[in-house]
């Protein structure tokens, strides 16, 4: 029996290194050997500390959890390696997969897409991110000319703000209150601007930066029957809006988007496997560079996700490099 090693939440606030038996593949899995792993920061820290809600540890759980929130638990969904056993069409191939922080892992072969040879390692850990951004979108249905606010550049919303700037006539304007943000959003979509600067007006505002303050400026960026559409995942953070001014004589609206199934307007026509092989192929582009703001090896994960859950404003995707933790 091989053993590999992987990432748990032994408990909110406290992770470890554990090492674990590997079987081997059956006739229809594959042996993964972990590349590269990317930390999901809102929801993993979230997961750190401890924040599901009790009524969410069914819905919130990963596709290859194992344990149970708020711990011990194995957490984590974005993972790229190569296929070193397995069907002779995928053996040698990378390929990416929902899968924890962990050196090696056995998984069915329908559980791995194959990455697309134009698209480098260290870019693809992002592909479960853009494919959140790439339901927002299909949630959002913006059209050709809008204004659109991004609130919240994270991950998500860098990730929502390039896959807007690419649509023609579209005015993206990405907002935060971290002038640390700067750097990447000029190279995404050529600014950032600050919650009071924003220009408004907007037909549609997506709002990801999970704060009640970012929920309240969204609407308020909001043209008459525009729609809020929220990305943000709150936790057990209570969330305050006032909704007793423009909200209702405006008209406006707040819909939820959420990554878990297809949005509705192509769920009849795509699976989440044809949405994760969009977003794959989408990481082409070289911009997404800039959501990768550093690595380490898997031993300094546990240290990495405390200094994140702990207030760390720099980092976007930090990735774990397998080839420094062999």
């Amino acid at each position: 029996m091989r053993e590999a090693r992987a990432f748990w939440l032994a408990e909110p606030g406290r992770g470890e290194i554990r090492t674990e038996p590997l079987r081997a593949p059956g006739p229809d899995e594959v042996l993964v050997r972990a590349l590269r792993s990317g930390i999901s920061r809102g929801t993993e820290t979230l997961v750190f500390r401890g924040g599901v809600p009790a009524d969410q540890h069914q819905s919130m759980r990963a596709p290859f959890q194992e344990g149970d929130f708020p711990g011990p638990v194995k957490y984590g969904y974005l993972s790229v390696g190569v296929v070193e056993e397995g069907p002779p069409e995928l053996q040698g191939r990378r390929v990416f997969c929902l899968y924890p922080h962990q050196t090696a892992y056995v998984v069915p072969a329908s559980a791995v897409v194959p990455v697309p040879p134009y698209v480098p390692t260290a870019r693809a850990v992002l592909a479960g991110t853009v494919e959140t951004a790439v339901n927002a979108m299909w949630d959002a249905a913006p059209l050709v000319g809008d204004r659109v606010a991004v609130v919240g550049a994270g991950m998500v919303g860098c990730s929502i703000a390039l896959l807007l700037r690419r649509m023609p006539g579209v005015r993206v304007s990405l907002v935060d209150i971290n002038p640390a943000r700067q750097q990447v959003a000029d190279g995404l979509v050529g600014g950032l601007f600050a919650p009071e600067d924003a220009p408004g007006d907007c037909d549609l505002v997506v709002h990801a930066s999970a704060t009640s303050a970012g929920l309240q400026r969204s609407l308020e960026l909001l043209a008459p029957e525009g729609t809020v559409l929220d990305v943000s995942w709150y936790g057990d953070r209570p969330v305050t809006v006032p909704l007793g001014g423009a909200f209702h004589s405006r008209r406006l609206t707040i819909r939820a988007s959420q990554v878990g199934v297809v949005a509705p307007a192509r769920r009849g026509r795509r699976t989440t496997t044809d949405r994760l092989r969009l977003a794959l192929e989408l990481l082409e582009e070289p911009d997404f560079d800039a959501l990768l703001t550093g690595t380490s090896p898997l031993a300094d994960l546990p240290a990495v996700l405390a200094r994140l859950a702990a207030g760390d404003r720099t980092t976007l995707c930090h990735s774990i490099d397998y080839e420094e933790t062999m």
